[in-house]
């Protein structure tokens, strides 16, 4: 039904920045839905590092990433957007988008168990 494709990792230095981008896209796929941002490192659990509502009205951080990390997204491109600045090796990870497909409700949500799509993920290290 839906497919999540993210690009944008890398290998950087501490205090660089970079922007990771998430494209929907499926054959019965219209409409905006809630969306995040999860990271993951081997031998933890995926958390999620920032969330946004519907329509952009809302937006959702955790507090390690709060000031340097920018959640957004574009509609009519069907694509979501996390900016990261300021990058700290702890944020070494695995990155996932996800979404909450079938949601018209206008919130953003926090659990990992409230998305039900799933991009493969991107890497992004951060070297110090």
């Amino acid at each position: 039904q839906v497919q999540l494709v993210e690009s944008g990792g890398g290998k950087v230095q501490a205090g660089d920045s970079l922007r990771l981008s998430c494209a929907a896209s499926g054959p019965t796929f219209s409409g905006s839905y809630p969306m995040g941002w999860f990271r993951e490192v081997p031998g933890k659990e995926r958390d999620l590092v920032a969330a946004i509502s519907r329509t952009a009205d809302y937006t959702y951080y955790v507090d390690s990433v709060k000031g340097r990390f920018t959640i957004s997204r574009d509609n009519a491109e069907k694509s979501m957007y996390l900016q990261m600045n300021s990058l700290k090796p702890e944020d070494t990870a695995t990155y996932y988008c996800a979404l909450k497909y079938y949601n018209l409700g206008g919130a953003y949500y926090t659990r990992k168990n409230d998305y039900n799509f799933w991009g493969q993920g991107t890497q992004v290290t951060v070297s110090s």
